[in-house]
């Protein structure tokens, strides 16, 4: 599957604000959004056009891609089943992208990025229900447990990335044991759960034109 592998600063300042593509970097003096706060590129601090409705159901769209970490062709395969589900589209693309293994992974603390919880789930350290799954996009359910097993490497790795998230804290539909490393998903993700400032309707107007 195709995936971004350049600078993941370089996105951040894109969408001028913190996307937490690189972990706990993030929050320090090091994070390029607080460092250079202006886009990318030659003309970047010399950007300052308005944008079009159309530039900014753009760049919203290319924003919560970035986010989840996904690329277009999966990310319109998420909005067309959203589209086709009961409910508001645009709420139920945004519990979708929740609801992948790789960011429960990330707000359960276990990862400090989603491009790390994609790597843990990759190498077959996490178990659903008993089963090993090894595919970041696999989607969860209520009910579910999700566990770390495996090389006590992989599970020391986690524990640290516990202790440096601990300021993000786990998300409201799912429940942690910290003491196994074992997270519960309690309930489907509300939109009021997610907290980045997303404008989801206008991706729902980028892909109904």
């Amino acid at each position: 599957m195709a995936k971004y592998t350049g600078p993941s600063c370089r996105l951040c300042r894109r969408e001028m604000m913190k996307l937490f593509l690189k972990g706990t970097r993030c929050y320090t003096e090091k994070c390029a959004v607080a460092r250079r706060a202006f886009p990318p590129g030659q003309h970047g601090q010399g950007r300052s056009a308005k944008l079009s409705n159309y530039g900014l159901q753009l760049r919203e769209k290319q924003k919560v891609k970035r986010i989840y970490g996904v690329m277009e062709r999966q990310f319109r395969r998420y909005f067309g089943i959203a589209s086709k589900s009961k409910g508001v589209t645009g709420k139920v693309l945004l519990q979708l992208l929740e609801r992948r293994l790789d960011n429960v992974l990330f707000r359960l603390m276990f990862a400090t990025s989603h491009t790390q919880a994609r790597q843990i789930v990759r190498h077959g350290s996490v178990y659903v229900n008993g089963k090993r799954v090894n595919i970041p996009s696999f989607s969860v359910r209520a009910g579910d447990v999700v566990e770390i097993k495996g090389k006590e490497g992989v599970k020391k790795t986690v524990r640290t990335n516990m202790e440096l998230s601990k300021d993000r804290g786990v998300a409201p539909w799912l429940q942690l044991d910290a003491d196994v490393l074992k997270g519960t998903v309690t309930r489907l993700p509300d939109r009021d759960d997610i907290q980045m400032p997303i404008q989801e309707q206008l991706i729902v107007e980028l892909y109904s034109k």
